[in-house]
Parts: C-alpha cells; structure tokens; sequence
C-alpha cells in the first residue's frame, strides 16, 4: 500500500484521475479490454468529474462493475447509486458495458448474475473511498474479512447511515435504508490495483484507524494495508491525524 497526500482536493483528484486512465489505458494495450470498478458518494466527485474529462480513454473497451447500492433502491431516487453511475459516468463517456447493482432486483438473483460476470476475468483496477466509520464498500465494521461471496446483502450501521444523511442524500435518517447490497472485502482485494480516493476533514479519524493502525475488522479499509498495490489518495485534511511517520512509511 502507498499513501499519496495533496494540498487540495482538486489536485488529490486530477493524480487519482491521471493514474486511473493510465491504468485503464494499459489494460487495454495489453489485452484488449479494461474491467473496472466504480465507487460512488460525495468523495468520488471530483475524481469523476477529472477522469471523464481526460482525453484518450476508450470507454468502448471498458467493462464496469458497482462497488454497492440499496436494497429497495430505486434508480428514480436522487440517493439511488446507479442513477448516480449514470449520470456521472456511464452517460458522460458513452460506456457501453456495465453492471449495476437494481436495488428493486430480488438479491439473491441479482449477486448471482453479478458474481458470474465478474469472475469472468480479473479487475484490472478498483475505485473505492473510506467510510466515516471506515467501510470499505458498505462493509461497515466489524467487517467480514472471510467470505469469499463477490456480493453481500449488509444491514447499515447508525454511523453509515447518518453519513448518507449528512451528505443531503435523505431528507432524515429514517428515510436511509437498513441495508445494501456490497461487493465485499475478497472481491474488491481480489483487484489487480486499488485507487482509494479519500479528501474532507470529516474523514481523518477514519484515515487514521485504517491507515496508522493494525489491519482489523473494526476499521475495514484497513485491509487494504495488506494489498500489493493500492494507492489511497488524501488530500491535508484528511490526512490531518496521520503521524508523519506514517505517511513516510507508506509514500512511494
């Protein structure tokens, strides 16, 4: 694992972007195809925003997959992950192969159809983010770090959920559903590479436990510690409460 911090969040997003499309870019050199995954919430904005915008990616060539949605969600709700997939990716580039999590699907079927998609051929390279709690995905803690499902029906956390809400997602927090539907810890470490966009002060107690600290279901993106080649990019606030010890440690 490599720690990356910036002065901005603007500058955290156009390096995460820059290395994503290089990423994506040798993927298909070398075999034709890029197979990506996607995160979605208020700290993937810009990312998003930068890499859509950057010249030279053949989306006609890249295959997505979806980190996690709500169960019950519908696409028509502003809070649905797959209308924000659309909205910021899938319809900005013109991605043609996709799979997005219906939270209106019956689960069962829907991890089925999606786990035999996504096993089909190695991730090249995964976005994620850190939760305020410290989840990885909607792997809230303590997290399952044993199963080796691809997709997870979860029940949310109080400290997940009132994330949601104070990202104006929902209107109050009995409207944020109980439980989603997650790519779990095996299936996003099983990625090829990992890009960990993390900026906001909000997220600096959780930078600190995953990152500082010992890997632990109690801090799920802690385990990212033990990937052979993740990036988690922060900006300064978010990298506040880290030691510079830590930071020296982990810096390429």
């Amino acid at each position: 694992m490599k720690i990356k911090v910036f002065a901005s969040k603007t500058a955290l997003a156009q390096a995460a972007a820059n290395h994503a499309a290089t990423t994506i870019g040798d993927a298909i050199a070398q075999h034709g195809e890029a197979r990506i995954i996607a995160a979605t919430g208020a700290s993937q904005f810009d990312f998003l925003d930068t890499l859509t915008a950057i010249p030279g990616i053949d989306w006609s060539k890249v295959e997505m997959f979806h980190l996690d949605e709500y169960v019950g969600m519908s696409e028509e709700a502003p809070a649905s992950f797959c209308r924000y997939l659309r909205e910021r990716l899938i319809n900005k580039v013109g991605l043609k192969k996709y799979h997005l999590l219906d939270g209106t699907e019956d689960p069962k079927a829907l991890t089925a159809r999606v786990t035999a998609e996504i096993r089909k051929a190695p991730i090249d390279i995964a976005f994620a983010g850190v939760g305020e709690n410290g989840h990885l995905a909607f792997n809230d803690p303590p997290a399952d770090f044993e199963t080796q499902d691809a997709y997870v029906v979860v029940n949310l956390d109080e400290a997940c959920r009132r994330q949601q809400l104070g990202e104006g997602w929902f209107p109050t927090l009995a409207d944020v559903p109980r439980q989603a539907i997650s790519m779990t810890i095996h299936q996003i470490m099983n990625a090829t590479e990992i890009v960990c966009i993390v900026p906001d002060a909000r997220k600096a107690k959780a930078v600190k436990a995953c990152f500082s600290g010992e890997v632990t279901p109690m801090a799920p993106a802690s385990i990212l510690q033990r990937h052979p080649n993740a990036t988690i990019y922060l900006d300064k606030e978010s990298a506040a409460l880290l030691s510079p010890n830590t930071v020296e440690t982990y810096a390429c």
